[in-house]
């Protein structure tokens, strides 16, 4: 088994601790991934789901507001969990974090959790001490003092208190960039079932009319396309905004939440 973190406590510090604390408790590899928002979050949550394929694992996601709508809850946004095949997530509820696990339709349902009720479980089953339990409960960085005991105490089997909520709730994504990787290659949340295009036909984007191809190799150089790109879950891939030999965000003002509104498809006989 191995386990994985996607926060965006993403400083060495930080990372550091979580995931010190995290191998500790399962006793397993743990790998970090350092996200910048919620969009980046989704996005590497399913590229995770995809890498683990059937092996067991554990996903850790915490990616929320502490401002602005996060005050209308206790103690932060409230952390879930599901599991996919043979991973466990836990993850937090507000925002787009669970938005491409939605539109994927990978699980139907989260099980929600209240900290200080799951708190008072681990308590009782003697995973944690009381005077833990008071600590936990009123952490400010729950990343590190509940979200690997509560990881660890479901692997091993313990029942945490839960609603069960629909993904119905969770916001549905547009168009979008959800990350840019150190090409300047633009992940986008459009699968590529979506794009019934030739290659070479163009579609119209808000970010002007691009060519699309299946492969970047087979974009012509420094031409701006729409490929098909290595991340996604099973037979279901995102579509990358690319520049053949250069970078697509510098070249096209490009980060995690812009926008590409994908049009209908022109196709070369009518631009000849």
């Amino acid at each position: 088994m191995n386990a994985t973190i996607i926060n965006d406590c993403r400083d060495a510090n930080a990372a550091g601790r979580q995931c010190v604390r995290l191998a500790g408790l399962l006793d397993c590899p743990v790998n970090f991934i350092g996200v910048a928002n919620d969009l980046e979050a989704a996005g590497q949550l399913v590229d995770v789901l995809d890498a683990q394929e059937d092996r067991p694992g554990v996903v850790l996601v915490n990616v929320a507001p502490r401002g602005g709508v996060a005050k209308k809850w206790p103690n932060g946004t409230p952390f879930g969990y599901f599991n996919y095949r043979n991973v466990l997530v836990l993850i937090s509820i507000d925002g787009h974090t669970l938005s491409l696990v939605k539109k994927l339709s990978l699980v139907q349902t989260i099980q929600v959790l209240d900290i200080p009720t799951a708190v008072t479980a681990m308590a009782q089953a003697g995973f944690i001490t009381e005077e833990q339990g008071e600590h936990i409960s009123s952490t400010q960085f729950r990343s590190y003092e509940f979200l690997p005991r509560a990881a660890a105490f479901l692997s091993h089997g313990g029942e945490l208190p839960s609603e069960t909520i629909s993904l119905e709730t969770v916001p549905t994504l547009t168009d979008t960039i959800w990350f840019v990787d150190n090409f300047g290659n633009c992940k986008t949340t459009i699968l590529s079932s979506e794009i019934a295009s030739q290659p070479g036909e163009i579609i119209k984007t808000a970010l002007g009319e691009l060519p699309f191809y299946y492969r970047l190799k087979d974009v012509p150089d420094v031409t701006a396309a729409l490929v098909v790109g290595s991340s996604g879950i099973g037979f279901d891939r995102f579509i990358e905004v690319v520049v053949r030999g250069g970078n697509a965000a510098s070249q096209l003002g490009l980060l995690s939440g812009s926008k590409v509104y994908t049009g209908f498809t022109i196709s070369q006989e009518a631009l000849k």
